[in-house]
């Protein structure tokens, strides 16, 4: 049977942790999700004077990024590249702020972000995932 390396609560507080460290240096108010390889959340803060609609959407872009293995940046593009096939991909917010968390080279999860303009999550996103 084949083994894979698995995201623990640990690392997704330790992702969170860096993501909440360039909002929280940007002065940007923000939901961070972050969920493991099957898209359920393991790990989620919304900061006090964020609205509450956010974490809903870094939760879609979380679990989109998981699921396709792609940023939800990827598909933002494609939308306005004219790809609007992304409009009807059930569960995709072609938004920026959702980045897959990888080990190894495998998907383990993936970081969602909102609250600010679409990349400004992506840069909190990507910070995030850089500290795994």
């Amino acid at each position: 049977m084949a083994s894979k390396p698995v995201l623990t609560l640990q690392d997704a507080k330790r992702v969170a942790a860096a993501a909440e460290g360039e909002a929280l240096a940007n002065d940007w108010k923000v939901s961070i999700v972050i969920v493991d390889d099957g898209g359920h959340m393991l790990y989620m803060q919304r900061s006090h004077e964020t609205r509450f609609g956010s974490v809903e959407t870094a939760t879609a872009k979380a679990h989109m990024a998981a699921a396709l293995h792609m940023p939800s940046k990827a598909s933002e593009d494609a939308v306005m590249g004219g790809r609007l096939i992304h409009l009807a991909l059930p569960g995709v917010i072609p938004a920026e702020g959702g980045v897959p968390l990888l080990r190894d080279g495998i998907v383990v999860g993936a970081i969602g972000i909102s609250g600010v303009r679409s990349a400004q999550d992506g840069q909190i996103a990507a910070a995030g995932a850089a500290a795994l």
